[in-house]
């Protein structure tokens, strides 16, 4: 996982622990944002996988940071942006 400068700051200063960005990596939906990069986000069916993978009582003490989403570049795999969201995601 590689984070770009700006997406470093703003996991620091959102309060985003690098725990929740692997999460989002290994277990996070995945939609493209029409600009050429991926957005990740937690969904029903991604933390289900994750309550199957390390139990149901891990992922609840961490709830308050499942609204985390992340931004990637589709060419190079880069982590351009990091934030909270603050409403539902839209798919197209």
């Amino acid at each position: 996982m590689t984070l770009s400068r700006h997406a470093a700051e703003r996991a620091q200063q959102r309060g985003i622990p690098p725990l929740i960005l692997e999460w989002l990596q290994q277990f996070g939906e995945e939609s493209f944002d029409g600009h050429g990069c991926i957005r990740r986000y937690f969904s029903k069916k991604s933390i289900r996988a994750m309550e199957r993978e390390f139990g149901r009582r891990p992922v609840s003490k961490m709830c308050e940071y499942l609204r985390a989403y992340a931004i990637e570049a589709t060419d190079s795999g880069t982590i351009v942006t990091t934030g909270w969201r603050w409403s539902r995601t839209t798919r197209r």
